[in-house]
């Protein structure tokens, strides 16, 4: 099972997308009772791993798309209160990877930067 992990990551798909594949197609529930390490664990051990954790990923590129918008539409007060909540969850995560050393302690949040992912 490890090899089509491997497999699907060297393909492009993210730890979330081949949990859903391992279930809807080979009906694996769960990777860790399985084998015993979770699917970033193998990722990481093959040196797949992506660069930023995947949850924090996903909160920056919503949080640039919505800054995309609001440049557009400067009077859009509810999106302004979304992007606060959005960045406030970035920044909470950062610390959380921060902590359990994933993020270098250097690592800041930045709207250009993350423009950029």
């Amino acid at each position: 099972m490890e090899a089509t992990v491997v497999k699907l990551a060297k393909e492009g798909y993210n730890p979330s997308k081949i949990g859903t594949i391992l279930r809807d197609q080979h009906g694996i529930p769960l990777t860790k009772p399985i084998v015993g390490r979770t699917i970033s664990q193998i990722l990481k051990d093959e040196g797949l791993a992506p660069s930023l954790p995947e949850d924090l990923e996903t909160l920056l590129k919503k949080a640039a798309r919505l800054n995309v918008h609001l440049e557009k539409n400067k009077k859009d007060v509810h999106n302004k209160r979304a992007l606060q909540l959005i960045e406030a969850k970035i920044h909470k995560l950062s610390r959380y990877y921060k902590r359990r050393g994933i993020l270098s302690p250097d690592w800041k949040y930045d709207v250009k930067a993350a423009s950029l992912i």
